[in-house]
């Protein structure tokens, strides 16, 4: 098949290689140079810009954008739509918020022109084990498109789960399940780490790998961090959040769904990347106002946080 692909990052690059491998047509546009050079020795097809790109395929046409949500991919689809021709499709595999998929789908359906969402998952893995796919669209859009989700996507690795805007809302809700799960095992492994044993925790996770029902690819990859430094000693205690968990838990509240393990998984990112909590001082002060009780001078903040960051 023969397909458009603007946007070699961290995974469009992968996904880019791994159409080549499968035997598909890519014509590849990307802001940096480097990217692109990879590709196109691969054998991809470089595109100087959009127009270029949108000629170089022949009708009807399907691109793939795989771009950061928000303002970037919404100026990238504005400016691709009046290149397109009626019948064209384009695809979002980035993590834009579904509302926003829904409204784009909108957009161009008047224009006469498809849409489709594709929720991906796989990160920097992809390319070797194939990304997970969750797609949103009209049925026929989602067909056409069927011979490169099956080149991408390990077998049963995707599922179109609904018309417009649902993969990206599936995504999202397999994001904010992410941060449970990693919440989850980062508690776990720190209270055995401050236990009276001292079992190596690399260890432990290829042990629980092995049948146990807690075992997972996210456990894989915590063993791979533990044996690289079993301390995480070159690591700081920030974590970020990229929009998919702030977002399911705001949906969580519009549809009065309870999900305090996501809720709480969220609220400890964002306790993270405080240097110091300010309502942590707020419960010492109390309990020393009504009770008397001791209280701890302040320390510096520790090297690797600041104030605000």
């Amino acid at each position: 098949m023969e397909i458009g692909f603007v946007g070699l990052g961290r995974m469009g690059k992968n996904m880019v290689l791994r159409l080549l491998a499968g035997g598909h047509r890519v014509v590849a546009w990307n802001r940096s140079s480097e990217p692109m050079a990879e590709v196109i020795a691969k054998g991809a097809t470089a595109a100087r810009d959009f127009a270029d790109l949108v000629a170089q395929l022949t009708p009807p046409r399907v691109v793939w954008v795989m771009l950061p949500a928000g303002d970037v991919t919404e100026k990238t689809l504005g400016d691709l739509a009046p290149l397109f021709a009626r019948g064209d499709i384009l695809v979002d595999g980035g993590n834009a918020h579904y509302k926003d998929s829904r409204r784009r789908a909108a957009e161009l359906a008047a224009r006469g022109l498809m849409f489709v969402d594709a929720g991906t998952s796989g990160g920097i893995w992809g390319l070797e084990i194939g990304y997970c796919l969750m797609v949103g669209g009209e049925r026929a859009a989602v067909d056409r498109i069927a011979p490169v989700l099956a080149t991408l996507a390990p077998p049963d690795g995707f599922l179109h789960v609904g018309g417009p805007g649902a993969g990206h809302f599936v995504k999202m809700v397999h994001n904010g399940i992410e941060y449970g799960m990693m919440q989850a095992y980062a508690e776990g492994f720190e209270l055995i780490r401050a236990s009276d044993y001292a079992p190596d925790l690399g260890q432990v996770a290829h042990l629980w790998n092995q049948g146990s029902v807690v075992r997972s690819w996210l456990l894989e990859l915590a063993e791979r961090a533990l044996r690289a430094d079993p301390e995480l000693a070159r690591l700081d205690d920030y974590v970020e959040d990229s929009g998919e968990g702030r977002w399911t838990v705001t949906e969580s509240i519009e549809r009065a769904v309870p999900l305090p393990v996501l809720t709480l998984a969220l609220q400890m990112r964002f306790r993270s990347r405080q240097s110091e909590s300010f309502a942590g001082k707020m419960l010492a002060a109390l309990r020393r106002e009504f009770g008397g009780h001791a209280v701890r001078a302040a320390e510096s903040a520790s090297p690797g946080k600041q104030a605000g960051r």
